[in-house]
């Protein structure tokens, strides 16, 4: 094969399921207009034009591999994208998770910078081992200041500009394009027009805390409006489990569980509040989508949550259901003019921090980034 004369870069992802597809384009997205083609190569799932026409990349190729296929040494998948990396001038590459870096370092030659978006990945003897090999062509990203700190403690001796954070982002204006009215969302899920709605979504499970928000809001109700419901929006195995504490915390009909819903950020306008009990979220980028809908926060002072909403929600320490109905009954007090206010810090907080425009600004002043581009 021949190996094309324009400067490419290489980004490496797991799989396209859940909010991996809209990080490809995030990646993707930070090139545009900078001269790079941006080749995307998908470890595992079908190929799917939908999805390649997501990743706001010039190119999208699927290996297919099933999780099976890529347990243990990955040899196949080492092949396949040796053969892609010979076949294009690549400059770098952005992995996704430990596989994919994994793989990348063992089937090219490039610089990798590794992005991370949970807490552990380096806790393992041997991944310490594998990171220290390959120190010299791997660089890291965090998701959050959490859990780029998590990573500098497990490899200390790894300078720190070589682990640094970058956030996830959201296209703002596309964002807001996408959510429907507080009244046709309320609607399209079935809700009252006149209730008060503490929303939630996420997977039901011990990670999510729901049951910390289940007694939390049980304790604020008496001094909730009238009509107070809760809403959560996901599925998991401790369904069955958080329906029955509804039931025994006496909230069983002002709970609704809507289960898995499509496309869920576009109905965040149907919330008065939205919050996220979370145990040390990573990131939390349903937070950004309640933020674009301009609904008050409330979230726990733990992982990546705290950076997101710090100066502009509340928080409120892990697992304390006290201190959560307290912040319940302080943002049912808010009158118009105050969510008004609150919806606008929160705009201005997405543009600074959380936008595509100010997360590329950031990627393009990371030492490592300069450095590559510089380099060519």
């Amino acid at each position: 094969m021949t190996r094309s004369a324009e400067r490419h870069v290489l980004q490496f992802c797991h799989g396209y399921d859940g909010p991996f597809l809209d990080c490809a384009r995030q990646y993707a997205s930070l090139f545009a207009g900078t001269g790079y083609r941006v080749t995307t190569v998908f470890l595992t799932g079908a190929a799917d034009a939908e999805v390649a026409a997501g990743c706001a990349s010039d190119e999208v190729l699927f290996m297919e591999y099933s999780s099976k296929a890529i347990r243990g040494l990955k040899l196949g998948a080492i092949g396949d994208l040796r053969k892609i990396a010979a076949s294009r001038n690549f400059s770098f590459c952005i992995a996704h998770r430990f596989k994919p870096i994994y793989i990348a370092l063992l089937g090219t030659s490039l610089p990798v910078i590794g992005v991370h978006h949970a807490f552990g990945d380096y806790k393992r003897g041997t991944r310490k081992l594998f990171a220290h090999i390959f120190r010299k062509r791997l660089s890291l990203l965090g998701v959050s200041d959490a859990v780029r700190d998590d990573m500098r403690k497990c490899l200390p001796k790894w300078p720190a500009s070589r682990i640094q954070t970058l956030y996830n982002r959201i296209d703002v204006q596309a964002l807001q394009d996408s959510q429907l009215p507080k009244a046709q969302a309320r609607e399209t899920l079935g809700l009252s027009v006149d209730a008060w709605i503490v929303g939630n979504v996420g997977r039901l499970h011990p990670d999510k805390d729901q049951a910390t928000l289940l007694n939390g809001f049980a304790r604020a109700l008496p001094n909730l409006p009238a009509n107070s419901q809760m809403v959560i929006l996901g599925t998991g195995r401790l369904e069955q489990d958080l329906k029955s504490l509804a039931r025994e915390l006496g909230i069983g009909d002002r709970v609704l569980f809507l289960g898995q819903v499509p496309e869920a950020r576009r109905y965040f306008r149907a919330f008065d509040v939205f919050a996220l009990s979370s145990d040390h979220e990573p990131f939390g980028m349903v937070l950004l989508e309640a933020m674009a809908a301009g609904v008050p926060l409330l979230a726990t002072a733990a992982g990546g949550a705290k950076e997101v909403v710090e100066g502009v929600g509340i928080l409120f320490p892990l697992g304390d259901a006290e201190h959560l109905a307290q912040g319940l009954q302080h943002l049912a007090a808010m009158d118009d003019q105050q969510r008004r206010q609150c919806a606008e810090l929160m705009l201005d907080r997405l543009h600074e921090r959380f936008s595509d425009r100010a997360v590329s600004d950031a990627f393009w002043r990371l030492p490592r980034v300069t450095e590559l581009a510089t380099r060519g």
